[in-house]
């Protein structure tokens, strides 16, 4: 379920989240469910070259973590809820973007282009964290969504590129050891891979989206930081 009955909500989890699309009048955190984040896609056109690719996020969904077994190993790893059971137990931030009718086909053919390399479009559910500014500016609109009926947040479906695992520029269960040695020493048009990196950690460290009094912290995008530092 959308808010407006035109325009489009794109939903940001790596670049888009400090890099975002033009023309955007709303920008709201978001938890998603389900999936996590990792950098397993390879970068050919952005942040790395074909010779040498770099490393970008994608989601990979519960249904894939729980039936591969590397996959499922590294997500326990890095995860405070280990061992992972149900979908709940994988949380996401992101953030939501609201374009208004008029810039909508723009943005879509912007983001269709910046988008490639192996990602698709989908839509997925995440849970707005709105505030007080949200409320105001939002109004009815945001009244009509669903509610979460343990959480109490707005419900929104929103579209999202995705680099499936069945996409040829996906890596799979790579150690973090060897991303972060790919993301250190990797560069493409749009900049050096390190960059995507820490902007990525930079921009979700200012959005303290609280759940249950306790700030979520993503694990593994911290460890890959890390690692990715001793490489440079």
């Amino acid at each position: 379920m959308t808010i407006k009955n035109s325009g489009i909500w794109v939903l940001g989890y790596g670049s888009l989240i400090y890099k975002p699309p033009s023309h955007y009048t709303h920008r709201i955190p978001a938890i998603i469910h389900g999936f996590a984040r990792r950098f397993w896609q390879s970068s050919t056109d952005h942040r790395g070259t074909p010779e040498s690719p770099g490393r970008v996020a994608t989601l990979i969904p519960h249904e894939e973590i729980v039936n591969q077994a590397g996959f499922l190993k590294n997500v326990n790893l890095y995860s405070k809820s280990a061992p992972i059971q149900g979908p709940e137990d994988l949380i996401t931030i992101g953030v939501v973007y609201y374009v208004p009718p008029e810039h909508a086909q723009e943005v879509k053919e912007y983001l269709d282009v910046r988008e490639q390399n192996g990602y698709t479009i989908h839509e997925v559910e995440v849970h707005l964290e709105t505030d007080q500014e949200h409320e105001v500016e939002l109004g009815e609109a945001l009244e009509q969504l669903p509610r979460h009926n343990k959480t109490g947040k707005p419900v929104l479906r929103t579209t999202v590129y995705i680099g499936t695992v069945n996409n040829e520029a996906f890596i799979g269960p790579e150690a973090v050891d060897e991303t972060a040695r790919v993301i250190a020493t990797s560069h493409g048009p749009s900049g050096s891979n390190y960059e995507y990196l820490a902007k990525l950690q930079h921009a979700l460290v200012q959005m303290p989206i609280m759940k249950e009094g306790m700030l979520i912290t993503d694990h593994y995008l911290t460890a890959l930081l890390e690692t990715a530092d001793k490489y440079r």
